[in-house]
């Protein structure tokens, strides 16, 4: 039987009762056709599910009540941040949902020298919102108790600038890397995986990830676009380094 999981953005306890979220009651209403006393999963991000069941159906609001909860434990070993050049449109929603299901543990859309996409401070906020309700979404699906972290879009010096002390192994997928993804050694720290937007990283991106610390993977002789090449290097690595 599937099992129905609701993110839910407020604190979780054994016999508290809450209402969905809107746009979450009206599908379980009007979509699933649940019914007062069918069971569903909530989670809030904690690394728990709870299991819950509905108490009222109404017109737009859902209440149910949680009935017990356990801990989740399938995060991947291998902290991975994706560091993504912010693509168009339902390029980077795809990116967002994809590396959500491979396990990233968080995403930071940069803005780069070949950016096409422009965003002033109000569409930043607005997509940044939006793409923090995908990765909820892909949390949903693929059963995981925790979300990525997502941050707002950052110009990739200034994100290079505060990178300072991390030491997680620093990657930027180039054409003419020179390191293996089977040959990698990541530490606890994990690693910080850079993809380039589309018509790829700049020669002054390049030469800030290198002065940077961070080294050019290669992926295979082929170049990829920027919503194949993130999400082939995430699997590639789960594979090698992770738990896939």
């Amino acid at each position: 039987m599937r099992t129905i999981r609701i993110h839910v953005e407020q604190p979780l306890a054994i016999g508290c009762e809450l209402s969905l979220p809107a746009q979450a009651a009206e599908h379980v209403a009007r979509v699933l056709r649940m019914t007062a006393g069918a069971p569903l999963t909530v989670f809030n991000g904690d690394g728990h599910d709870y299991d819950a069941v509905i108490l009222a159906v109404g017109k737009r609001e859902i209440s149910l009540r949680v009935e017990q909860g356990r801990r989740i434990d399938n995060e991947s070993p291998l902290r991975l941040t994706l560091a993504q050049g912010v693509a168009r449109g339902e390029k980077m929603d795809l990116i967002v949902q994809k590396a959500t299901e491979l396990g990233v543990s968080r995403i930071v859309p940069l803005l780069t020298e070949r950016s096409e996409v422009k965003l002033d401070a109000a569409r930043a906020e607005k997509r940044l919102t939006h793409w923090r309700a995908v990765a909820a979404s892909a949390c949903e699906q693929s059963g995981r108790a925790r979300l990525p972290e997502i941050t707002a879009a950052t110009p990739l010096q200034a994100w290079l600038d505060n990178l300072r002390g991390d030491e997680a192994l620093r990657l930027a997928l180039l054409p003419e890397g020179t390191q293996q993804a089977r040959a990698l050694d990541f530490g606890d720290a994990g690693g910080l995986l850079v993809v380039g937007p589309e018509g790829g990283l700049g020669e002054r991106d390049v030469a800030a990830l290198v002065d940077a610390g961070f080294a050019g993977l290669r992926l295979g002789p082929r170049i990829l676009r920027t919503e194949t090449a993130g999400l082939a290097a995430l699997a590639a690595l789960q594979a090698l380094h992770g738990d896939i």
